[in-house]
C-alpha cells in the first residue's frame, strides 16, 4: 500500500484550481437527496410505530435497526465498490434508501418497519461509502480539505433542514406524505448519478478493510477520530438530562451552538490543512474535543455549558477534517471506499459506544463525574495521535 505518507501541504500561489466544477455539483445532487431522505425520516418512523400501537421501547427498534445497518453497510460497501464500482453502488444505495420510503404506509406493525429500517440503512450506508469514493477524485489535490469541508456543509444543511421537518410535516399532512417525499427525493437522485465520471472498479487493486485496520498509518487517524466522537454521541444523548430542567433554553442554544461551530471549524481546518499540511491540526482538534467536554462536568454553569459546547464542536470539526483528509492523502485512488468506511465507522462506533457507555457510568457516578471520565478515556487517543505525528516527521526527515 506504497503511498504518500501523509497530507503535503501546499504552497501558496495565485492560481488555485476550481473547487466548485459540473461533476461536483451533480454529485452534490445525489449528497443532498441522501441526506434529505435519510434525516427525514429518522425521527418520523418512531413516531409512526408509536402512533401504530408500539410502546416507547419498541418504537426505538426502528433506530436501533437502522444505525445497526448503516454501521453493517459500512462495513460491506468497499466490497461492493471494488466488484461493482462506485456508480453502481451509489445508485443501489439511492434505490435501497428511497424504495423502502415509499413503503412505508402500507404498514405501521414493528416488524414491518424494522425490515424497512435495516434496508434504508444498508442504503444510506452505499450512498454515503461510493458517494464519497466518486466524489475524492473530483476535488483537486490541492485543495482536498477544503473540498471535504465544503461537501460536509452540503450534507450537513439539508440534515439541520430535514430532521424538524419530517416530524413538522408528519403531524400535518400524516406519516404518507412525508415517507413518499423522502423516498421521491433519494429515487429522483439516481438520474443523476450516469453522469458522474465513470470509475473502473478496484478489483484485486483494492485496498481492503481488514488491511486498512491493520495499517497503522489509516489506523492511527482512525483511532484519534473515533475518540473524539465518543463525546458527540454523549453531548446529543445526555446533556438534556445532565443540565437542570430550568435550563431548557440553554440546551437549545447548546444543542446548536455544537454543529453549527464543527461546521464552521471544519471549513477552516480544510482550508488551513490544504496550505499547511492536516498532520498538524490532528493534536489541536483532538486537545480541544477533551477539554469542551472537561468543561460540560460544570453541568450548573450556564457559562460552562455554552462554552464547552462551543470548544468540543470546534475540535470535533477540526479532528472530522484533518483525520479525514490525512487518511485520503495517504492511500491511492483504490482505497479512497475504505477509508470513508474506516472513518464512519469511527464516527459511528464512538457515538455508540460513548452515548451506551457515559449511560451505564452517570446511574453510577452522577453525570458531571461522567463527563470528567469521558473527557480523560478521550485523551489517551493522545498515545497513537503523538506516535503518528513522530512517525511522519521521521519519514519526512529520512526523505529530506
Amino acid at each position: 500500500m506504497a503511498q504518500a505518507t501523509g497530507s503535503q501541504p501546499t504552497e501558496p500561489s495565485a492560481w488555485r484550481p476550481r473547487l466548485v466544477t459540473r461533476p461536483f455539483l451533480i454529485r452534490c445532487v445525489s449528497v443532498i437527496a441522501a441526506s434529505a431522505s435519510y434525516y427525514l425520516l429518522l425521527s418520523v418512523v418512531p413516531l409512526y410505530a408509536q402512533a401504530s400501537g408500539g410502546s416507547g421501547d419498541t418504537a426505538g427498534l426502528t433506530t436501533g435497526a437502522l444505525m445497526f445497518a448503516t454501521v453493517a453497510g459500512v462495513l460491506l460497501s468497499p466490497v461492493l465498490t471494488a466488484r461493482f464500482g462506485n456508480r453502481p453502488t451509489l445508485a443501489a444505495g439511492l434505490f435501497l434508501l428511497g424504495a423502502p420510503a415509499l413503503l412505508l404506509p402500507a404498514s405501521g406493525q414493528i416488524g414491518w418497519l424494522v425490515a424497512l429500517c435495516l434496508v434504508r440503512g444498508l442504503g444510506f450506508a452505499l450512498t454515503l461509502v461510493a458517494g464519497s469514493a466518486l466524489t475524492v477524485p473530483l476535488i483537486p489535490p490541492e485543495r482536498r480539505g477544503e473540498g471535504l469541508a465544503l461537501l460536509g456543509v452540503v450534507a450537513g444543511v439539508p440534515m439541520l433542514a430535514a430532521l424538524p421537518l419530517g416530524v413538522w410535516l408528519a403531524d400535518r399532512t400524516g406519516y404518507g406524505p412525508v415517507s413518499m417525499a423522502a423516498g421521491v427525493v433519494a429515487l429522483a437522485a439516481i438520474l443523476t448519478v450516469p453522469a458522474l465520471p465513470r470509475q473502473k472498479p478496484a478489483g484485486d487493486r483494492r485496498i481492503g478493510l481488514l488491511a486498512g485496520f491493520r495499517t497503522g498509518r489509516l489506523l492511527r487517524p482512525t483511532l484519534v477520530f473515533g475518540a473524539s466522537a465518543l463525546a458527540t454521541g454523549v453531548v446529543v444523548t445526555f446533556l438534556p438530562l445532565a443540565v437542570p430542567t430550568a435550563s431548557t433554553g440553554l440546551v437549545a442554544v447548546a444543542l446548536f451552538l455544537h454543529p453549527a461551530t464543527s461546521t464552521a471549524t471544519r471549513w477552516l481546518a480544510g482550508r488551513h490543512g490544504d496550505r499547511h499540511g492536516a498532520q498538524r491540526l490532528v493534536l489541536p482538534g483532538l486537545l480541544l474535543s477533551v477539554l469542551g467536554t472537561l468543561l460540560l462536568a460544570l453541568t450548573h454553569s450556564p457559562v460552562a455549558v455554552v462554552l464547552g459546547v462551543t470548544v468540543f464542536g470546534a475540535g470535533f470539526g477540526i479532528a472530522q477534517n484533518a483525520t479525514l483528509s490525512l487518511m485520503y492523502a495517504r492511500v491511492p485512488g483504490e482505497g479512497y471506499a475504505t477509508v470513508i468506511a474506516l472513518w464512519n465507522f469511527a464516527y459511528d462506533a464512538g457515538m455508540g459506544v460513548g452515548a451506551v457507555g457515559f449511560g451505564l457510568l452517570a446511574a453510577g457516578i452522577g453525570y458531571p463525574l461522567s463527563f470528567v471520565c469521558t473527557a480523560a478515556l478521550m485523551l489517551t487517543a493522545l498515545i497513537p495521535a503523538v506516535r503518528d505525528r513522530d512517525r511522519t516527521t521521521a519519514r519526512a526527515g529520512l526523505g529530506a
